[in-house]
Order: C-alpha cells, then structure tokens, then sequence
C-alpha cells in the first residue's frame, strides 16, 4: 500500500464497511481537510481487508493516517501531530468544560426567559432563574448514573458519609427544588431543601479542602467528573443555599 509523499498530502487508512462505518475515520478526514490537506482515502471494505492492513503495518486500530510516508496514528494522534491535544503523559487530570458549559447554558437560559418576560434581561428574576436552572441541570447530569455520583460523592459529603441514602437523595432533591424555584412554585418546599443540601454541601467542601487539604474530584456533573473539587463546588453548595433563604425572604419583603 502505498502513501503520497507530499507536503499537502494524507494517506488515511479506514473502515467502511455495510455494518460498520468508522466514527474516528470520518472525524480525521474532517480534520486533516479543515488542516489543509490533500486526502487520498483508502476505505478498508471487509473484515478481512482490515486484518490484512493492520498485520501489515504492525497496527492495532484504524483509522491510521500517514503524512509524508509517515504513519501519524489514529484520530488522537493526529490531534497532537496538529498541536490541538497535548500528548497523553502531558495532559491535565483536571477539567472544568462541564461546569462551564452547564452555566453557560444556564445563564443564557435565564437571560432568554427574562428578555421573554419583561422584555429586558437585567432584572432580579433572571438571577433567581439563573441559580434554579444551574441546579436543574447539574441534578440531570448526576441522575444520570446516581450510584456512580454517590461513589465520588461519599467521598466528602458529611451527612452522605453518617446517612449514605441521603447521597441517593441528593439529586433528586437538587432537581425538584430547581424547577419549583424556575417556576416560583412551593417555595416553602423548595426553599428549605435548597438552603439544607445547600449548607450542608458548602461545610463538606470547606471541611475537605480547606482545612483537611485533599485533593479530591467534584461529584457536581456527576460520577467520573474530572472538575476538581474546590471554589466551583462551593459556588454551587453557597449558591443553594442563598437561594434558599432569598426566596422566602421575597416573598415576605416583596
């Protein structure tokens, strides 16, 4: 088989096969075009075809890009090759994409509502829609898998660690008193479930990271979350818990 050997040219090695058409073949072509490349495609059309061409270049997964008669690798490896990725042994273990994604979508959520409502989005509703929406789908992301939440969260959560249902709870709590406060319902209900988990989570981070000094993930977006637990958390947990005294505290005042 042979790879074109010149400076705008790939040579991609990927399945296509009736029952099989590679997601990570299609995703480097996409890159090595948008890259500025030439890309002379090779589709692997049998099971055979394929177990031919990984023998024959000592491979174990396709796809596999060759530039300049070089084999890159597969789609990862052409990430780095490109500088877009760091090489595995140099990546961060950390990542807050999740939890600024969430809050992003959050706050434009409630900024939309207000414009909606009150034709401007600098009113005190879109702040209040803003922390309620944040907890509708933070609790979303842990209803997810809630055994796996759980695991990470019993990892620092106080009252999780003397009563281990309340961290199967937690979540279902968290959505529920989200989307009564986004609806301005039952906030005698919602108010106090918000300030409890709230309060309670704002002392375990505290408690965990401030003074014991561990190094530990956020359960916040769910099990397997890579967001380190620390000011992000707290915001979430102090965030709650303001939430829960300010709404019926308006409801008094206003």
């Amino acid at each position: 088989m042979s790879q074109q050997n010149t400076a705008n040219h790939a040579a991609l090695y990927r399945m296509v096969m009736p029952d099989h058409l590679c997601p990570y073949g299609l995703k480097s072509k996409d890159l090595l075009k948008r890259q500025g490349f030439e890309v002379e495609d090779h589709p692997l059309k049998t099971r055979a075809e394929t177990d031919a061409f990984m023998e024959e270049h000592g491979v174990e997964t396709t796809p596999q890009t060759f530039i300049d008669g070089e084999r890159i690798g597969g789609y990862d490896d052409l990430r780095v090759h490109f500088g877009l990725d760091a090489p595995p042994d140099a990546r961060s273990d950390t990542n807050y994409q999740p939890v600024i994604a969430i809050f992003s979508v959050a706050l434009l959520l409630a900024l939309g509502l207000s414009w909606h409502q009150y034709g401007t989005v600098l009113t005190l509703r879109a702040a209040e829609w803003f922390i309620a929406l944040s907890m509708s789908i933070l609790a979303i992301q842990k209803l997810q898998d809630v055994e796996s939440f759980l695991t990470m969260f019993l990892n620092y959560d106080l009252l999780a660690r003397r009563w281990v249902p309340y961290g199967r709870i937690y979540p279902f709590a968290e959505a529920g008193a989200g989307i009564l406060m986004t609806a301005g319902a039952l906030i005698w209900v919602a108010a106090p479930v918000a300030f409890v988990i709230g309060t309670v989570g704002a002392v375990s981070i505290v408690k965990a990271v401030f003074i014991d000094r561990r190094e530990l993930r956020c359960a916040c977006v769910g099990g397997g979350s890579r967001v380190p637990l620390g000011f992000v958390s707290l915001t979430e947990s102090l965030m709650m818990a303001a939430m829960g005294l300010w709404m019926p505290l308006k409801s008094l005042v206003l």
